[in-house]
């Protein structure tokens, strides 16, 4: 062992150094068999011989030289029994029969000395150690048979204890080590049988009989199922318990072989002796149907979930679900599936078959899960629900003034029930034709409204995004119902009949309406939005901007309600009549600079050029073109007036248009004022300098001016039209003039005067008054300067009436168009008959419907018409052969 030194506060383990030391040798190795031959030939008087050279001291024992350690007799030796280990009393060395073990053998290798005074192996005892065998006897086998019968009696009485639910008379270990060891024996067969033949006794006795008695003592079938139920529980449990007993043979014979398991065994013989018995499986069937009626029907007296639901793993277990149960379980289901309908059909409309059905279909798709029914009679179940509710009822459910009533009452829940209900069936698609008419009717009478003839656009963008809530949420994003969205919305917008609306012509009136809605839009901005009503998002954001306290730009919310107005734009075959009157009112916002936003303006020029073309944007586009070289024209004219230092009394300014690209305006006489003539005049004259050839006609009707006006409260800036302070300047010479003095003045004719007149004397801003006071003008009124006038405002406009459009103006508009549209057709017939020289009538018909349908679908009967014109003018002719083919004339 090495030896620890110690220094200091440090302590550490020192080496030594030995001298190699030769191995040991291992010692011969004795048999017991030759340990006992030698113990027979001693003596049993015989004692233990002193082993010599043995000391007291274990140093000198242990240094002992091989010569003296092989002194030692070899014969046996044994101790008496009180002196049993005791190992240094010499006296007991020599006893008879015992073997000593601890000693070497003669021819042992010596032992080794010890190095340096220390020994080579650790010692615990002082003396040598001895083993001791005594009391050998032979095992006597027992007898098999004998002890199989023993093994059975036991296992017999601890399955009847098990039967009679009595305390087991052995422990469950003993019971499992006798099977084992039976088994082992070769006699699993014989134990298996002997076990089925107690099973069979038992089930039969113990069970059967207590059944059959309650099925004949008992009206009730949910009784007997309870009953069953309750034995099956028990028999269960009893055989869980059988089976831990034999576990070793089930396991380790059974599982082998072509018997059946313990467990399996179990149930057939409760199914052949139970189940199969007529009295006791009708009644098991009949409860089980009782039960899921009650459930059916709500009735929570004859309710028993529990029971239904081991009933069903009852029948799961003894594999009579399939066989027995189901059928059953289908027939009644049918049966009352049907009945169902038939009553819930009769007794709602169509919104709450509906709702009914759904509900319906949950409760039983809920009970399959809940009481453990399989999947297959779930989706069976699933099918007769889909076939009686759904296929046999599908007249019903898409029936057109039904699902446009659903749809018409704003149900959103109703409407995503009944296509849910139908996409069961993937027969959403079905409901096409009632969303179709829906949409048709109810777009219809919003076009042909006349009365709301103002509010068409608004209540078609709320109708579009209800239609758009309904096709997502409800309609799950269908895509045929999409389309048919989309198709009806084109089949109504594009509607068109003879109607004071429409002045008498063919054009649709909303092509018109979404015109003057862009224009309510781009003029008045964000608030405009507001004070029309709206229910659209930008909207309700706008009315949110005063509580928020927070201004949103206003150039986002125009952009907001332009794209919401150009999705009803798309829908519009004919664009000619939108394009009319956008151009109309774009010219009155960029003359009068009425736009809201400039920036706006352009954005809804780069929409519709996206989705019209740059054909269809091009005169647009020369009217924005026009006013920023305008800008440039009366700049470069007012640089030429400083440099000749030429002073007006008034700031000029004028916009220089292209006749083509600019709606045509009649020619209306005004006296112009003197100065104002001056000035046009010197304009005229460096124009003409810069564009020669060019010539200029002056439209006064869309000319506007400020007035400064001094009034006894105060002076005032008077914005007004040209008409108006034309009148106005007038009374810088009369304090009162007359009808007739004012028409001899402006030189307008009576529409003219007396809609200025009304403006200026019986508007909002009356600087002017009226004798006698009344609304309209009439030839014999008088005017004077209302010298009473005052407002807070400084800057005043005052709304220019005439500037404003006229069902004259509509009217003139709308036979423009239809005019234009007949020429368009006869171009397109006679370029067609010049490329063809002969075609008949229904290949013209359809080549020119064609040829035109970018700018809307054209009527036949229109396209008839046109060509009767072109006969009359000689462009074509009738073929002599056959009456519906036509020639070119050249």
């Amino acid at each position: 062992m090495p030896s620890a030194k110690h220094s200091g506060s440090k302590s550490g383990f020192g080496k030594q150094s030995y001298p190699p030391q030769p191995k040991d040798e291992p010692y011969p190795q004795r048999t017991i068999s030759e340990l006992f031959a030698t113990s027979k030939q001693g003596s049993k008087d015989r004692g233990l011989e002193d082993i010599p050279g043995a000391s007291p001291n274990k140093k000198q024992k242990l240094n002992h030289s091989t010569a003296e350690s092989n002194m030692t007799s070899t014969s046996p030796r044994i101790i008496q029994e009180g002196d049993r280990f005791n190992f240094s009393n010499p006296a007991t060395r020599k006893l008879p029969e015992t073997i000593d073990l601890t000693t070497s053998p003669h021819g042992s290798p010596a032992k080794k000395k010890a190095v340096n005074g220390r020994p080579t192996n650790i010692t615990l005892h002082t003396g040598p150690k001895m083993l001791m065998v005594k009391g050998l006897k032979k095992y006597s086998k027992p007898d098999p048979d004998e002890y199989y019968n023993r093994v059975w009696t036991q296992l017999d009485t601890a399955l009847s204890a098990i039967f009679k639910r009595e305390k087991l008379p052995y422990s469950m270990e003993e019971l499992y080590r006798g099977v084992e060891i039976v088994c082992k024996q070769g006699r699993a067969r014989e134990i298996y049988e002997k076990l089925c033949e107690k099973c069979a006794h038992a089930v039969s006795t113990q069970v059967k009989e207590p059944l059959l008695q309650v099925s004949t003592t008992t009206d009730s079938s949910v009784g007997v199922l309870s009953a069953v139920v309750h034995a099956w529980s028990t028999w269960s449990k009893q055989m869980e318990t059988i089976r831990s007993i034999f576990f070793y043979l089930d396991r380790s014979y059974l599982l082998h072989s072509s018997l059946p398991p313990i467990d399996q065994m179990g149930t057939t013989k409760f199914r052949n002796h139970i189940i199969r018995e007529p009295q006791v499986k009708d009644n098991l069937i009949l409860g089980a149907c009782v039960l899921v009626h009650a459930d059916r029907q709500d009735i929570p007296e004859a309710r028993n979930e529990r029971l239904f639901r081991d009933a069903i793993k009852m029948f799961h277990s003894l594999t009579i679900y399939e066989t027995f149960f189901v059928p059953h379980l289908m027939q009644d289901s049918e049966n009352y599936f049907l009945a169902w309908a038939e009553k819930s059909v009769t007794a709602n409309n169509l919104a709450g078959y509906v709702e009914e059905c759904g509900k319906l279909i949950e409760r039983e798709l809920r009970r399959c899960d809940l009481y453990g029914l399989d999947q297959t009679t779930k989706k069976q179940l699933e099918k007769y629900l889909e076939d009686i509710l759904i296929d046999n009822r599908q007249a019903r459910l898409i029936k057109v003034d039904d699902v446009g009533g659903l749809l018409g009452s704003d149900r959103s829940d109703a409407v995503s029930q009944l296509y849910e209900l139908l996409q069961r069936r993937s027969l959403g698609e079905k409901l096409r034709p009632a969303f179709e008419a829906f949409i048709i009717k109810q777009g219809s009478s919003i076009v042909f409204d006349e009365e709301r003839e103002q509010e068409m656009v608004m209540r078609l963008l709320d109708f579009k995004k209800k239609l758009d809530l309904v096709w997502e949420h409800s309609f799950r994003r269908h895509e045929g119902l999409g389309h048919t969205l989309r198709e009806a919305f084109e089949t109504f917008i594009n509607q068109s009949k003879r109607s004071n609306m429409t002045w008498g012509t063919d054009n649709p009136k909303p092509g018109e309406m979404i015109a003057k809605y862009v224009d309510m839009v781009l003029k008045g901005g964000s608030k405009a939005i507001r004070a029309s009503g709206v229910s659209q998002e930008g909207s309700k954001a706008a009315e949110n901007e005063d509580a928020e306290g927070s201004s949103e730009d206003e150039d986002v919310e125009i952009g907001r309600q332009l794209d919401q107005v150009l999705d009803l734009f798309r829908f519009v075959h004919g664009k000619a009549v939108f394009e009319a009157f956008y151009k109309r009112d774009l010219a009155r916002r960029l003359l009068l600079g009425r736009s809201a936003s400039s920036d706006a303006e352009k954005s809804m020029l780069t929409r519709l050029k996206s989705e019209c073309g740059a054909g269809f944007t091009h005169n647009l586009e020369q009217m924005f073109k026009d006013i920023e070289m305008a800008r440039e024209e009366i700049s470069s004219y007012k640089s030429m007036l400083e440099e000749r230092q030429i002073r007006h009394d008034f700031d000029l300014s004028v916009n220089v248009l292209s006749s083509a690209a600019w709606p045509s305006y009649p020619d209306v006489i005004v006296n112009v004022p003197e100065n104002v003539l001056k000035a046009t005049a010197s304009f005229e004259q460096h124009y003409k300098m810069k564009h020669s050839g060019r010539r200029l006609t002056w439209k006064h009707a869309l000319a506007h001016c400020q007035l400064k006006a001094i009034f006894p409260k105060g002076p005032k800036e008077i914005v007004v039209s040209c008409f108006q302070a034309v009148i106005l300047i007038a009374f810088n010479k009369n304090e009162s003039m007359s009808y007739s003095d004012l028409q001899a003045a402006s030189g307008l004719d009576d529409v003219e005067l007396q809609r200025t007149l009304q403006s200026l004397a019986c508007a909002r801003y009356r600087v002017l008054s009226k004798s006698p006071k009344g609304k309209d003008v009439n030839p014999g009124d008088v005017f004077t300067v209302n010298l009473n006038f005052s407002n807070p405002k400084y800057r005043i406009k005052i709304n220019q009436i005439q500037a404003k459009e006229t069902k004259q103006e509509n009217q003139q508009t709308h036979e423009r168009v239809a005019a234009d549209r007949n020429y368009e057709t006869q171009a397109a017939i006679v370029r067609i008959m010049k490329s063809r020289k002969k075609i008949t009538h229904a290949e013209l018909v359809s080549e020119v419907i064609t040829a035109t349908k970018t700018r809307g679908v054209l009527d036949p009967a229109d396209i008839k018409k046109n060509i009767e014109k072109l006969i009359e003018k000689d462009y074509m002719e009738r073929d002599e052969e056959g009456r519906n083919v036509y020639n070119y004339v050249a």
